[in-house]
């Protein structure tokens, strides 16, 4: 593929290449056997050489001093939407928008004038054979004559499109999550820092959501990874849905998600902007046929006010976050000065605590259980309080979390258990009647595997009776690892323990669950009685009473704080009440004066 370039006077063979010589064989006298050989040899070379440039995969052309084909490759041509021999004479103009021939003219004029090649320029090139933009890697050289003279350019691209795609796939999953395509951790943090520079520079504001869901983990443990993670897809998007465009919605990891929001409107009005993402977190979710809906607890924090640098803001807004758990979930806290003082007074909680046991500042209260057959207190249910020394005596609700996050929430639940047992006994010294106490276990006790053999042993050690030990834990509790939960309450059954569901009707479980558990009690919440006097709240309770019963389950009424729900339990057959409207939780020296009272 050898020739001379076009000139505006005469023609090139349509399958010539520029090599900067003349036309072979042109002003020699030969023998006229000689002549025909060389031009034959020549013939077939030309016509090797257009074989082998036809089957290079890259776009090869050659142009003139005014960017006018002179040769170019079936591949270059094909994807002009022309010949090689149609391209001849032609610009890129003829076949390319004005703008993307522009840039090639340029590139090209900018070669012949300063005699540099452009090396691997990445170009984007449209393919009008199907109408889609490949991108090249790019070549262009200076093409001189003889003398030395440039009298045009010759260039080669490689396609790497598909190089680039997969580039760019992989920048993609470098900066976003790979389960619900949004922004990572690390993309997320150059997101902040660049609004960080830009607020420090404008004085703007801007505020950061930390968005962790509620119980996410029960839907993990109940319905597989892969329902968990069809809930965190469509979690994200929910989010994604009712934020602005301008705003930034990433995924930490696991089920936590923070949004960074400096749109005006929004920031004027953080509580409605926190409002509405609630709202987006609950929409229900198809899993496994059924339509789910998971809480969130959102921690917000606001640049400068409460931090200026990337940790700060962050540690801000997870306070926050974990402020919002711990005030019962499913709502929002906007950090505050109070909220770091209650921070700070939680971490040095969380050290005391390590002491309290050994410094014996733990207390059990208990509950009185009202037998409503007898009209006499059958039972308690121990509760655990800390007597600190300089804030007083503590709920569980200031110190529980605390236990179960640093797992001091077993050797503190054996303490109770162990302390109930005992106290047992000494009551039936003291002449009391035989007083069944029911002991709450958390998650984290119920799948320990050490839980029924220190069970058993604190029976042994202190002489009670196991039927007189109850054992309570919530209805979300029996469908995390249920095989295994399931295998550990009829070790307890068999050994005579009683258990008990507290707080049912609160959240998930329904009763045909209950059936595949060895349960002896269902302690109905005391939201479901809160508003007795309301049709609607009155027939769930009934039917959750109803129901318990027909499973010949013994019914009890948590949270009992008026005549009226007192009286509701007693119509609806129900067990047993406790709550205040019995007695509030007493000491064990109390408990033993009121059970000795009710006696004539």
């Amino acid at each position: 593929m050898t020739g001379v370039p076009r000139t505006n006077s005469g023609s090139v063979p349509n399958d010539s290449l520029p090599d900067g010589g003349e036309p072979a064989g042109g002003g020699g006298v030969c023998p006229a056997g000689g002549a025909l050989d060389l031009e034959e040899a020549l013939r077939r070379e030309r016509s090797l050489l257009r074989a082998i440039i036809d089957a290079i995969p890259a776009l090869i052309y050659a142009k003139d001093t005014q960017s006018r084909f002179i040769a170019c490759n079936v591949l270059a041509a094909r994807g002009m939407g022309t010949t090689p021999a149609e391209a001849i004479g032609k610009t890129d103009f003829q076949f390319f928008p004005q703008e993307m021939a522009a840039g090639f003219f340029l590139d090209e004029q900018t070669v012949i004038r300063t005699g540099q090649p452009l090396i691997e320029r990445e170009e984007s090139v449209l393919d009008r054979a199907t109408g889609t933009t490949r991108f090249y890697a790019t070549s262009k050289v200076p093409y001189r004559d003889q003398a030395g003279n440039i009298i045009g350019i010759v260039g080669i691209g490689h396609d790497i499109t598909d190089r680039k795609s997969a580039d760019e796939r992989i920048r993609h999953l470098a900066t976003h999550d790979s389960l619900t395509d949004l922004p990572n951790r690390s993309s997320f943090s150059e997101a902040l820092n660049a609004a960080i520079a830009a607020a420090e520079a404008t004085g703007d504001r801007f505020a950061i959501l930390f968005v962790d869901l509620d119980h996410f983990k029960f839907i993990n443990d109940s319905f597989g990874h892969e329902a968990g993670d069809t809930l965190l897809k469509q979690v994200g998007a929910n989010l994604r849905s009712v934020m602005r465009p301008s705003d930034v919605v990433a995924r930490l990891g696991g089920d936590e998600f923070v949004l960074l929001c400096s749109d005006p409107r929004d920031m004027a009005n953080l509580e409605g902007l926190a409002e509405r993402i609630l709202h987006a977190a609950i929409r229900p979710v198809s899993l496994l046929g059924q339509d789910r809906r998971v809480s969130a607890s959102i921690g917000i924090a606001v640049y400068p006010d409460d931090g200026e640098t990337e940790r700060g803001l962050m540690k801000s807004a997870d306070t926050a976050m974990y402020t919002a758990k711990l005030d019962g979930k499913n709502n929002y806290r906007v950090f505050s000065k109070r909220l770091k003082e209650e921070s700070l007074e939680r971490a040095l909680l969380e050290n005391e605590l390590r002491r309290a046991v050994e410094r014996q500042e733990l207390l059990v209260r208990y509950l009185p259980k009202f037998d409503l057959k007898s009209r006499t207190i059958t039972g308690a249910e121990a509760l655990l309080r800390w007597s600190h020394p300089e804030l007083g005596v503590l709920p569980p609700a200031k110190f529980l979390n605390l236990a179960e996050q640093t797992g001091l929430i077993v050797p503190i639940g054996m303490w109770v258990l162990k302390t109930v047992c005992t106290q047992h006994m000494v009551w039936r010294g003291e002449g009391l009647p035989a007083i069944q106490v029911s002991v709450n276990l958390t998650p984290q006790q119920l799948e320990d595997e050490h839980l029924v053999p220190a069970v058993l042993s604190a029976l042994a050690e202190s002489g009670m009776a196991a039927q007189m030990l109850e054992l309570e834990f919530s209805e979300i509790m029996l469908l995390q690892n249920a095989t295994r939960t399931s295998r550990t309450l009829n070790e307890l059954k068999r050994a005579g323990v009683k258990l008990a569901i507290h707080n049912f009707g609160a959240s998930y479980l329904s009763l045909t669950n209950i059936r595949h558990f060895p349960i002896d009690t269902l302690k109905v919440d005391r939201s479901v009685l809160r508003d007795i006097d309301q049709a609607e709240t009155r027939a769930f309770a009934e039917a959750i009473v109803a129901m318990g019963k027909s499973l010949n389950l013994s019914v009890i009424a948590e949270g009992v704080e008026s005549l009226e729900q007192a009286l509701f339990a007693r119509e609806r057959a129900c067990d047993a009440i406790q709550g205040f409207f019995v007695s509030q939780p007493a000491s064990a020296e109390d408990f033993a004066r009121i059970v000795r009272e009710q006696w004539p």
